[in-house]
């Protein structure tokens, strides 16, 4: 805990101590123990002695984060390489390392001096102030890198401590520094995503075509970006994981340290986090882009509603002003007209408020997320255009029974001055013979049987035939009309009767009667009246 704890409170990255790691007074070659112990190697360094606390201490406490804490529970185990030097520099090395060193210790190595008076006193100097040291662990004093072999595998130690373990220092500090760049761009871009996904989360759904297409786009346009970055992220650890695995990939005999083992495993833990974020933001993204586009539909569709809706109103308006059902053939055959103009006007709303409203449950169908808005919309639109479409239908059937009224009032009426005129033109005195009457009679009777064609139903049925349509005003006109045909038939009544008795009259036979005797044939014969 206090290991965490020190490295939450100190978090060190290369670059923040590059110029002490490149100093190289202390490394993590890579090597382990047998049981899988970290070595940190403290090679020959002159001016060790002289290398800041702090910078020691940064440097140590760095290097000890850097392996797993799985390996690092183990314990470390620290080789100190101080064979050209003097026992006060072996001396001064475990003193500073006991102080300081921030990690568990398990062993520690000590190559001695290796000039002979340096190592007796190397041997003096370790029994008499091993309890200076404050260390808890076995200190081993060494007189050769055999002795070391015999520890720890030769595969586990560099060439300068006699082992086959590949370590490059320059190279060792381009990989820790990339990795944690990598780290960082990680976390980075992982912030970036969270912080686009709380934005998009809070943003308020515009109220207008123009606004959400704006919104939209400026969406788009920054999931594109971020989508770059991502790509350059995952290309960036690509890279990285491939110039650490390049020792493997050049000679199959290589072998990858458990150090470089671990920055493959913490590269590929990086960019399956950086696959997981990406998933993530992608889910989120197609949810809230689909929200949005849905939001444009859902205004292109209110717009399209509002004209459409004013349309129609209009269209409604217009229809109901056609409330005159006309007072002759030629004012009901002008308002057919109208009425077909209205119609034929009206087709293009019609058909754009039915397609609206089909557009509209097709969204509804694709689980559009205003269904409760939408669906209203639809069923108004749908009615209006029932509304119309019926209202035209009555208009039609209105104008049709004024227009079949109107007709029977003009025959009825064109019948009766036929039939004025027929008896007008009928002279009284070629009426007065046999064969005058029997031709007047013929003529009548004849323009009798077009009556049933050309006079209208009787007063009931008419009425109850044009009930719908019958205004006052209508009204009176008919009752006119009918009392006039009243009055011809009445008028045709009477000539026939008169006609008939002079017919009668011509066909008796004569009596002969003797002259009176005061009878003279001078005196002039009586006039006779004629019938009227």
């Amino acid at each position: 805990t206090d290991e965490i704890m020190q490295q939450e409170i100190r978090p060190l990255v290369a670059v923040d101590i590059i110029e002490q790691l490149h100093r190289q007074f202390a490394i993590l070659s890579g090597g382990r123990g047998k049981d899988g112990a970290p070595i940190i190697t403290f090679p020959e360094f002159a001016g060790f002695s002289d290398i800041p606390d702090e910078d020691f201490l940064n440097v140590v406490t760095y290097l000890t984060s850097i392996p797993s804490l799985e390996a690092a529970s183990i314990g470390f185990i620290i080789i100190i390489d101080r064979r050209r030097d003097k026992w006060s520099a072996v001396k001064a090395s475990l003193t500073r390392i006991a102080g300081a060193f921030p990690g568990n210790l398990q062993l520690v190595f000590v190559l001695r001096p290796s000039r002979f008076i340096q190592r007796t006193i190397a041997d003096i100097g370790i029994k008499l102030y091993r309890d200076d040291f404050k260390m808890k662990v076995p200190i081993i004093m060494l007189n050769s890198v055999s002795d070391l072999h015999g520890y720890i595998d030769k595969s586990q130690l560099t060439r300068e401590l006699g082992g086959t373990l590949e370590y490059g220092h320059s190279q060792w500090i381009h990989h820790r520094t990339a990795i944690e760049n990598f780290a960082m761009t990680v976390k980075t871009t992982a912030q970036m995503l969270q912080t686009f996904g709380t934005d998009l989360a809070e943003t308020e759904l515009p109220n207008d075509v123009q606004c959400t297409e704006e919104l939209l786009s400026a969406h788009t346009d920054h999931h594109g970006k971020l989508k770059d970055e991502l790509k350059l992220a995952v290309k960036q650890g690509a890279t990285l994981l491939t110039c650490i695995r390049e020792p493997v990939t050049r000679s199959a005999n290589s072998k990858l340290s458990p150090d470089e083992l671990e920055n493959v495993a913490t590269v590929e833990r990086l960019l399956a986090q950086l696959d997981e974020t990406e998933k993530a933001f992608d889910q989120f993204w197609t949810k809230h882009h689909l929200k949005l586009e849905q939001c444009l539909q859902l205004r292109h569709f209110e717009h399209d509603f509002r004209e459409v809706k004013l349309a129609l109103d209009n269209l409604m308006e217009a229809q109901a002003s056609f409330a005159d059902i006309g007072d002759s053939v030629t004012r009901v055959e002008h308002l057919l007209r109208e009425q077909k103009q209205l119609e034929e006007k009206g087709q293009e709303p019609l058909e754009k408020a039915q397609s609206l409203a089909l557009h509209g449950e097709q969204l509804i169908q694709n689980n559009h997320y205003a269904v409760d808005s939408i669906r209203p919309k639809c069923v108004e639109l749908r009615r209006i255009c029932d509304d119309f479409t019926n209202e035209t239908k009555k208009k039609y059937d209105i104008l049709g029974k004024s227009l079949e009224l109107h007709k029977q009032l003009d025959k009825a009426s064109q019948w009766c001055e036929a039939g004025i005129y027929l008896l007008a033109s009928q002279a009284v005195d070629k009426c007065q013979s046999q064969e005058g009457a029997e031709t007047a009679l013929v003529e009548i009777e004849k323009f009798l049987v077009t009556a049933k064609e050309h006079q209208l139903s009787n007063p009931k049925e008419f009425y109850n035939q044009f009930d719908m349509i019958l205004t006052p005003e209508i009204k009176a006109n008919a009752q006119r009309i009918l009392q006039k045909l009243e009055d011809v038939q009445e008028m045709f009544d009477k000539r026939q009767v008169s006609l008939k008795k002079l017919a009668a009259k011509q066909t008796r036979p004569v009596q002969p009667v003797a002259p009176h005797p005061e009878s003279s044939p001078k005196r002039a014969s009586p006039k006779i009246n004629r019938p009227a």
